[in-house]
């Protein structure tokens, strides 16, 4: 790689760094530590122009005047992208934001960052289905990059290529996501809540039927149930798609006074929440990437998770696993994890935490960011 290539890295569509797109493309951006023989513009909206690049000297950024709505950025893309990017003098362009803000056709290397799973058909309306153009863009981009071998696969099982498809997983955040230290205390304060121990955290939007609030509230009830125990469940998450059945069975629940549905929860506030929780039980069936998990796990904190989706792989076997679909495995799955007066699963609990920590951290930005940029560089020289 002697050549010296220019890669540019397409801001839009990341929610001025507010969105999971816009958190990844913060910390790719700076863990980026040697760029080797190329360099790195990101390109975007003009009021963008430090949510990026603020912690880094050497990436610089080019703003584009545009109205700051969907309709007008994309139709940039449609009318004045190719003009763009030639005159920046891309030899690459990288798409952290997926199929969201891609170009009718592409005349500079495209390499695509894909880290969500697609449904078949357009039959669920909660999950995404791809539509005809965005596959064909796909198939005409350079690189695709999956977040995930589930993602992969369901890319391949879209007609997507597997030669297109790299798999470079995210990192970890452990200047943020790490254990505290918890004292004997019987609330947590995270502004505006005080919330009382123990408790069982899940953090997701909530969305019915696929991130499977129901069946854990089941389970949870099942639980209570069965143990007695004084554990209280907090869904950490603003309402997504037909929330309200979410709302309901909570109301229904014999325990919903035990149950916390917080809303909107501030990402940088999560360790914090993840600290002071007993376990993470994490239901959700259709996860592209299931990272919420492992930052759990980094907080030193046990996991319990679908065996459906990505979380398997994203895990290893450093989680207890469970059927989604079923309220009872949930059930026991969360007995399995908890502390309990018995205190029959503590070294389980601590062997599962050890584990845990371990696994994470082999999950780096550094390793993601140089992973990328390896793989747009060499579709930038392909087409050298």
């Amino acid at each position: 790689m002697d050549n010296q290539v220019k890669i540019g890295i397409n801001a839009f569509g990341c929610d001025h760094g507010r969105s999971g797109f816009g958190s990844y493309l913060k910390s790719f951006i700076r863990n980026i530590s040697d760029f080797g023989h190329s360099s790195l513009e990101i390109f975007g909206p003009e009021i963008d122009r430090y949510v990026y690049t603020s912690d880094s000297d050497s990436v610089q950024y080019a703003g584009v005047p545009v109205s700051d709505s969907p309709a007008a950025e994309k139709l940039w893309h449609l009318m004045s992208y190719q003009s763009f990017v030639k005159k920046r003098g891309y030899n690459a362009v990288i798409f952290p934001a997926g199929i969201s803000y891609l170009p009718v056709s592409y005349e500079i290397p495209s390499v695509v960052v894909i880290q969500s799973f697609f449904a078949e058909n357009k039959s669920n309306g909660e999950i995404p289905s791809l539509s005809f153009f965005h596959k064909q863009q796909l198939k005409k981009a350079s690189r695709i990059i999956a977040a995930s071998k589930f993602v992969r696969d369901n890319l391949v099982n879209l007609q997507i290529p597997e030669s297109l498809i790299s798999v470079v997983y995210n990192g970890i955040d452990t200047g943020l996501f790490f254990p505290r230290v918890q004292n004997d205390v019987d609330s947590v304060l995270i502004h505006p809540f005080s919330i009382r121990r123990p408790y069982i955290i899940y953090a997701s939007r909530i969305s019915y039927p696929s991130k499977c609030h129901v069946e854990l509230i089941k389970g949870f009830s099942i639980f209570k149930e069965k143990t007695g125990a004084p554990h209280r469940l907090v869904l950490a998450g603003a309402d997504g798609e037909n929330a309200d059945m979410v709302h309901r069975e909570v109301f229904q629940s014999p325990y919903s006074s035990d149950i916390l549905l917080t809303g909107y929860f501030p990402h940088e506030n999560l360790p914090e929440l993840y600290s002071a929780a007993d376990a993470c039980v994490f239901p959700s069936k259709t996860e592209g990437v299931g990272f919420p998990v492992l930052e759990a796990m980094a907080c030193g904190i046990p996991v319990a998770c679908s065996r459906f989706g990505a979380l398997p792989e994203v895990t290893g076997d450093n989680a207890v696993f469970f059927d989604s679909d079923s309220p009872d495995e949930i059930a026991e799955a969360i007995t399995r994890i908890v502390r309990l007066n018995s205190g029959v699963n503590d070294e389980f609990r601590r062997e599962l935490i050890e584990k845990a920590g371990k696994w994470v951290a082999s999950y780096t930005w550094a390793r993601c960011s140089m992973e990328t940029l390896h793989v747009s560089v060499e579709a930038a020289l392909d087409s050298l």
